[in-house]
């Protein structure tokens, strides 16, 4: 089915925003303690132990948790890892990997969803790169949510940023295949899907209130993806590294608005 309608996407009231960044609110400080405690040999099984704490601390749930079968409330992916990697105890960090942790949690029925890729120690400079492209990219894709866009335009708007960055840093950076995002309320995963690249001036019309996920994946090489055996793990098809960036995002009127800030 093609983008040819004009439909709107539905936006939210400015109280449904207000306890959606409750939850936001909850995902930001799971990834704070989640980073702080990421160090050489500490597994990511204890770091999903700490993120479910800190949300269950807070009244809310992981929403990750038995998502579909999930087993954790984070998903933890190292290096080579796009998304969806399983946390392990055999899983042990050392200095120089990269780590992407995606993490849900549901408060009162609304959901925060939000990624954060950051290094263990220190990172190889080509890898350090990636990682701040992917942040670059984006917030270029959240400043472009704003009511009366079409979706495409902010897909258009990663691709950008995502050529920007590879003349910025002088590298060449694979956008992750099949995979972007979404909207997002009282579900984690909600229509539409939001490619990470494409033309502009397509899709449905972003109303004042609309969330979305905005999460752009890059990778050191292809584009290209497999899963593991495991049925979740996605990890580039050449071995490549990848980062991972995403925020749970509104449109309003005075501009984009971030409901999963980490303070």
């Amino acid at each position: 089915m093609g983008f040819r309608s004009r439909k709107k996407i539905a936006g939210k009231t400015p109280a449904e925003l207000d306890a959606m960044q409750a939850a936001g609110e909850i995902v930001g400080k799971a990834l704070q303690a989640v980073k702080a405690a990421a160090a050489p040999g500490v597994s990511t099984k204890e770091l999903d132990e700490i993120a479910e704490t800190v949300i269950r601390d807070a009244g809310a749930y992981p929403t990750f948790l038995g998502y579909q079968g999930f087993p954790a409330s984070i998903c933890a992916s190292v290096n080579e890892v796009i998304v969806h990697g399983i946390p392990a105890a055999e899983v042990v960090l050392k200095d120089g990997d990269l780590v992407s942790i995606d993490c849900g949690a549901t408060l009162d029925g609304w959901v925060g969803d939000s990624a954060w890729s950051f290094g263990v120690g220190t990172l190889a400079a080509d890898v350090e790169k990636l990682n701040q492209a992917t942040e670059m990219v984006m917030n270029a894709g959240i400043k472009a949510m704003i009511p009366g866009a079409r979706l495409t335009d902010i897909s258009h708007a990663l691709e950008q940023a995502t050529y920007a960055a590879e003349d910025k840093f002088g590298l060449t950076f694979g956008i992750v295949d099949g995979y972007g995002g979404h909207g997002i309320g009282r579900e984690m995963h909600m229509d539409p899907f939001l490619a990470n690249e494409g033309r502009p001036g397509r899709g449905p019309v972003i109303q004042e209130g609309t969330t979305l996920c905005i999460e752009p994946m890059l990778t050191l090489g292809t584009f290209e993806n497999t899963v593991l055996a495991d049925g979740w793990t996605v990890v580039t098809t050449d071995g490549s590294w990848s980062a991972h960036w995403e925020h749970t995002v509104a449109a309003t009127a005075k501009g984009p608005r971030i409901l999963t800030p980490r303070y």
